[in-house]
């Protein structure tokens, strides 16, 4: 059985399509690996510039300084607005470090037991940080139904002054983080979390000015709440992407039945596809392992590149072991997990 790797990270793998466009309709540049082989040194982390590193680096103490700023700023004045607010921020600030992280991570090299390098990291840190977020909303909620049930006075001018000084900061992070490279996927999401948190800061203005122009007290935990549910929503979806990933869940763009109705439809020669297993070893870095049949006129190492092509521009999947099962062999290739079921149509 021979085993054919994509020995590149999607970033590197894409680029490198780019720039062999000359030979976009023959054979991609690749090397092979038999299974005799054991551990092979390429990196398996995401190309990243040091422009994106010190970017996110800074967004990251801009913002998490002002966290504690706002958190000062509710304690002073009473709001509990404000402090919702902190910790809508506090997603914003783990976003960064985690993208900073992976960044700094990723370029650890792979060692002979730890196969696939320290990219994880990030998964587990995000599994904490979650479980973090859902505390924190919980108090923020049981303090805004006692501050509903007793009213207690808040500074509308010190709120005021730090909810608009929050957006601000809010203002020139995502102003950072826009420039540049915005599609890589850490970078796109830390913009997204710090997108949410404008409305937060953006709430607690509000809740400032009715205070300052009525004096109802009950605006600011009513809008507190508001906030948390924008906390719930961000430690919700962390949640669900860490288990995903650690559950070994395939990317939502390369389902199994996917992967092999393409690689039909477009590998010449390309007789049967089977035993796909797809997964996550990070956010936004893939890998599949799978078995091919070629038909007898076809030359397996031809067919074993386009399967690695394809499955590079059309899936992103830049870390492959395609597996030839030959004509020789005596009924299916004996694999020890169960066949990938069909996603539900409403998944």
């Amino acid at each position: 059985m021979s085993h054919d790797h994509a020995a590149h990270g999607p970033d590197h793998a894409l680029h490198k399509r780019d720039h062999d466009h000359d030979h976009a309709h023959g054979q991609p540049d690749g090397h092979a690996h038999t299974h005799e082989h054991g551990h092979h040194g390429h990196s398996h982390a995401p190309s990243v510039t040091a422009h994106n590193e010190r970017k996110v680096l800074f967004a990251f103490l801009l913002t998490f300084a002002f966290m504690a700023v706002e958190v000062a700023g509710g304690l002073l004045s009473g709001s509990l607005a404000l402090i919702a607010d902190a910790g809508h921020m506090l997603t914003d600030a783990a976003a960064l470090a985690l993208a900073w992280g992976a960044f700094r991570v990723g370029r650890r090299p792979a060692d002979p037991r730890r196969t696939f390098g320290y990219l994880r990291f990030e998964v587990v840190a995000g599994l904490a940080n979650a479980a973090a977020l859902f505390a924190i909303v919980g108090w923020i909620g049981w303090e805004a139904f006692q501050r509903l049930r007793e009213p207690q006075p808040v500074l509308a001018g010190p709120m005021l002054a730090v909810a608009v000084a929050g957006l601000l900061v809010n203002l020139v992070v995502l102003y950072i983080l826009t420039r540049g490279d915005r599609e890589h996927v850490n970078i796109k999401g830390a913009a997204l979390h710090v997108m949410g948190d404008l409305l937060g800061s953006v709430g607690a203005i509000v809740a400032a000015i009715v205070i300052g122009l009525t004096g109802w007290a009950p605006i600011d935990p009513i809008l507190s709440v508001l906030v948390s549910l924008l906390v719930l929503r961000s430690a919700w979806s962390l949640l669900r992407n860490s288990l995903h990933i650690l559950l070994e869940g395939a990317p939502d763009n390369a389902a199994p039945e996917a992967i092999e109705l393409h690689l039909l439809a477009t590998v010449p020669g390309l007789v049967s596809v089977s035993h796909v297993h797809v997964w996550l070893i990070t956010s936004g870095h893939a890998l599949a392992t799978l078995h091919v049949k070629p038909a007898p006129q076809a030359d397996p190492r031809t067919l074993v590149r386009c399967v690695e092509r394809e499955l590079v521009q059309q899936f992103h999947i830049g870390h492959a072991t395609v597996a030839i099962d030959w004509d020789d062999q005596e009924g299916d290739p004996a694999c020890s997990l169960p066949a990938a079921r069909p996603r539900p149509a409403n998944d």
